[in-house]
């Protein structure tokens, strides 16, 4: 038997409840997504335990990534977590921010 997969129309209603949800989070701001977070907006908004501090912390060591990363990691993250509804950013949703990263990373130097 062939699993199915999720439809393009979950799909599309996870992204637009993930958008309703930047959009109330940065309701007082000019920024209405995840993408525009300042680095100040990261430290209120992409708040990890310390497992996922200590995700974060081997990837940065490991690939030698860099604090413009590290932003850019809680970002991606923060959206994952959006998608799945979820108010605290887990460590799965760090670890596959990371693997989009350095996906990203591995693409553009070769």
């Amino acid at each position: 038997m062939v699993a199915k997969g999720t439809s393009s129309a979950d799909i599309r209603k996870r992204v637009l409840d993930a958008r309703k949800i930047q959009a109330e989070r940065f309701r007082k701001t000019a920024n209405r997504l995840n993408a525009g977070m300042s680095h100040r907006q990261i430290l209120t908004f992409c708040r990890i335990d310390d497992q996922g501090h200590a995700v974060l912390r081997m990837a940065m060591e490991e690939f030698g990534l860099s604090a413009r990363a590290h932003d850019k990691i809680l970002r991606i993250a923060r959206t994952i977590a959006d998608l799945d509804g979820l108010e605290r950013i887990t460590p799965q949703h760090l670890f596959e921010a990371i693997t989009y990263r350095t996906l990203d990373r591995k693409l553009w130097t070769m």
